[in-house]
């Protein structure tokens, strides 16, 4: 053996290795916020304005107007980093959303919300009072910490099978800025728990369940469905939110309170939705009681399904009469 070789037992080279690794799991950065990590200083103070703008011009189809109007539940809000998830797009919802999308409760939602408080992953939750009518506005304040930046929210459509508007996981921090204001359009979603097609539909659930998914103006493709338009590419906005950054220093008199605003804004102008007018398939044809041979006729008919409304194509004509012919006629006896 040479002088300067060194004999090191095995075991020893085994325990180095494991110290040497052990090392570097301490010095190397754990990511647990996936990119969203917020390194602003500080917390942020912002208002959420939510504003529905369901209405008869912009969804005229089968819009209703009693035994419930169109109306929204209250909204549930809730800060949390993104270890947390009140719900998302494509994937099935829980059963806190399962009661929420087809009822409008929030006890369950609630009580996931504060065990995810308890480690670390929610900041707060918020809820603001239903509005009675497809237009309107409700609001609350936000407070959002560094540790807790995304914003999720919800609000059911009422009345409906199991559908629900809202936000999952927005980001209100964008590296080491809070951001000053966010305006977001919000679209209809289906929780994917109740088989309806309409707003007024009865309860059917839908076994198994399925993912939450987006209705769009021809999905379900189904001329049943309340929001089927194919001659649009896209719905309009069912409604809005508008977060905006608040001052360091508010006073306490100007907080804002869970409650309908007044429209003191300009409100958004949104075109009228065309709604051609539906009917039924022609009946069959009645048999000919007059003579043939001094042309008589034989009638059928079909039923208005679905009126037409903003400017939509007008119904077609509703009877139809051809001439008899000797092998349709009924003979008199």
């Amino acid at each position: 053996m040479m002088p300067s070789e060194v004999f090191v037992p095995g075991w020893l080279q085994q325990l180095l290795v494991v110290l040497l690794r052990f090392a570097l799991s301490c010095t190397a950065p754990v990511n647990l916020t996936n990119g969203t990590e917020c390194s602003a200083r500080g917390p942020a103070s912002y208002i959420l304005v939510f504003t529905g703008h369901w209405s008869p011009q912009t969804f005229p189809k089968q819009y209703p107007l009693f035994r419930p109007p169109a109306q929204w539940s209250k909204l549930m809000a809730v800060t949390h980093n993104e270890q947390y998830r009140l719900w998302r797009e494509g994937a099935p919802a829980g059963d806190g959303m399962k009661s929420f999308a087809e009822q409008g409760l929030t006890v369950d939602l609630v009580k996931d919300a504060k065990e995810a408080r308890k480690r670390r992953v929610v900041g707060s939750m918020y809820r603001t009072a239903g509005i009675p009518s497809g237009i309107g506005h409700s609001s609350t304040e936000l407070l959002l910490t560094p540790r807790t930046p995304l914003l999720s929210l919800i609000v059911k459509v009422i009345p409906s099978p199991d559908w629900f508007v809202g936000v999952d996981s927005l980001n209100l921090c964008e590296g080491g800025q809070w951001k000053q204001e966010v305006t977001f359009d919000l679209h209809p979603f289906d929780a994917g728990t109740d088989s309806g097609f309409t707003f007024s539909s009865p309860n059917f659930p839908t076994t198994p369940p399925e993912n939450i998914t987006m209705i769009t103006s021809q999905k379900p493709n189904h001329p049943a469905n309340s929001f089927y338009y194919p001659r649009l590419t896209e719905l309009p906005p069912l409604a809005t939110i508008w977060v905006k950054r608040q001052g360091k220093h508010v006073r306490q008199q100007n907080r804002v309170s869970n409650h309908i605003l007044p429209d003191t804004t300009k409100p958004n102008r949104f075109s009228e939705t065309p709604l051609d007018c539906e009917v039924s398939m022609w009946s069959s044809w009645g048999l000919c009681l007059g003579p043939c041979s001094r042309g008589g006729l034989r009638h059928r008919t079909r039923y208005i399904l679905l009126k037409p409304a903003n400017s939509g194509t007008p119904c077609p004509e509703l009877e139809e009469q051809e001439e008899c012919t000797p092998h349709n006629c009924l003979a008199y006896q």
